[in-house]
C-alpha cells in the first residue's frame, strides 16, 4: 500500500510539472506581444534565482553554495539551459506568433528525450540502437506535419518560419544539454544543481541583455510594459519555473527518469487543449503530428525498457554460469 501511494505521488508530481510547462507557451503568446523575449527571460530567471537561493538555504544550508571548483561547467550548463532555452525558444515563438507558434514550440519540447539519445551518443560514444533512429525519424515527420499543416511544399516558402523553427529546435536542444549536465554533478542534489546553474545562467542572460541594450538592439522595458505582463511573468516564475522544476525533480526521484520522461508527452497535449479551449481550431494535421511525436517517444521508451530487461537477465545468467561448481561425495556436479 505504501509503495502504491509513493508511485501515485510520483506520477502526480511529474504530471503537474509537465502540465505547467504545457501551459507555458500559450501564456507566453500574450507576453511576447508586449515585451521582447530577452528582457522577459532576464526578469524571469533573476527572480527565479533569488527564490531558488532562498530555498537552497532553507533546505540545505549555506554550505550548499560551495561550487567545489566547478564554476566553469556550472556556468556552461546554466547558460545552455536558461539563456539558451529562454532566448531561442521564445524568440522563435515570437517570430511565428499566435497559437501556431505556441503549438510548434510545445511539439519541439516533446522531442527532447529523443534528442538526449544524440547527446548521449556524442558524450559516451555509445551508438543508439536502430529502433531509436526509427523513432527519431517518426518524430521528425510529426514535427513537419505540425509546422506545415500537412503541406510539405510550404517549406520552400516559409523562410521566416523555418528560421523560427531552427531557433526553437536549438532552444530545446540547449535544455537537453542542461538536463544531461546533472550527471556530471553526482554530489549535487537536484535543488543545488538547479539553484547554482540558474544563477550562473542568469549572469549570461544579464550580460547579453545589457550588451544588446548598449548597442541599441534592445530597449529597457517601460513601466507599463512590465505591468502589462505581470500575470504572465508570475506564471513563468512561480508555476512554470520554481514549482514545475521542484515537482519534476521530486517525481523523477520516486518513479525514476525512465518512467518520468514519458510525462513530457503532456506538454504538447496541454498546449493543444488550451489552444482549443481558447477558441483556436486545432487542425487534423497538427493533432496527427503531435500524436506521431508522442507515439515515437512512447514506443522508443518501451523498446528501451525491454532491452534493459533482456540485458539484466543475460547478466544474471552469465553470473550464475561463471560460479564455480562444487562436486559432491558421490561425484555429482552441483
Amino acid at each position: 500500500m505504501k509503495n502504491a501511494y509513493k508511485l501515485i505521488s510520483g506520477v502526480l508530481l511529474c504530471l503537474i510539472s509537465t502540465i505547467a510547462w504545457g501551459g507555458m507557451f500559450p501564456v507566453m503568446d500574450g507576453a511576447l506581444k508586449i515585451m521582447d523575449p530577452f528582457y522577459f527571460t532576464a526578469l524571469r530567471y533573476t527572480s527565479a534565482s533569488i527564490i531558488f537561493f532562498i530555498l537552497l538555504v532553507i533546505f540545505e544550508g549555506r554550505k550548499a553554495f560551495n561550487f567545489k571548483g566547478k564554476v566553469l561547467p556550472l556556468w556552461l550548463f546554466g547558460s545552455a539551459g536558461f539563456a539558451g532555452f529562454g532566448f531561442l525558444v521564445f524568440l522563435g515563438q515570437q517570430m511565428i506568433s499566435g497559437a501556431k507558434g505556441a503549438i510548434i514550440a510545445a511539439v519541439f519540447m516533446s522531442t527532447m528525450p529523443l534528442m538526449s539519445a544524440a547527446v548521449s551518443w556524442a558524450a559516451t560514444g555509445k551508438k543508439p540502437n536502430k529502433f531509436t533512429f526509427i523513432a527519431i525519424f517518426i518524430a521528425l515527420i510529426g514535427v513537419l506535419l505540425v509546422i506545415t499543416d500537412g503541406n510539405l511544399m510550404l517549406l520552400y516558402s516559409m523562410k521566416k518560419s523555418l528560421l523560427a523553427d531552427v531557433f526553437m529546435l536549438l532552444g530545446a536542444f540547449s535544455w537537453v544539454i542542461y538536463t544531461w549536465g546533472i550527471t556530471k554533478f553526482a554530489g549535487f542534489s537536484p535543488l543545488r544543481y538547479t539553484a547554482l546553474t540558474c544563477a550562473m545562467g542568469d549572469v549570461t542572460i544579464l550580460f547579453a541583455v545589457v550588451l544588446a541594450t548598449a548597442l541599441g538592439w534592445l530597449h529597457v522595458p517601460a513601466a507599463n510594459e512590465i505591468s502589462g505582463v505581470w500575470r504572465e511573468l508570475s506564471y513563468m516564475i512561480l508555476i512554470a519555473g520554481v514549482m514545475a522544476v521542484f515537482t519534476w525533480n521530486a517525481g523523477n526521484k520516486i518513479i525514476g527518469p525512465v518512467n518520468g520522461v514519458l510525462f513530457i508527452n503532456a506538454v504538447p497535449v496541454t498546449t493543444l487543449i488550451i489552444a482549443s479551449l481558447s477558441g483556436r481550431k486545432v487542425t487534423l494535421f497538427e493533432m496527427s503530428g503531435a500524436l506521431l511525436v508522442i507515439a515515437a517517444l512512447v514506443l522508443n521508451n518501451i523498446y528501451q525498457r525491454k532491452a534493459l530487461r533482456i540485458t539484466a537477465v543475460k547478466s544474471m545468467s552469465d553470473v550464475r554460469n561463471s560460479e564455480p561448481k562444487s562436486i559432491s561425495a558421490e561425484g555429482e556436479i552441483n
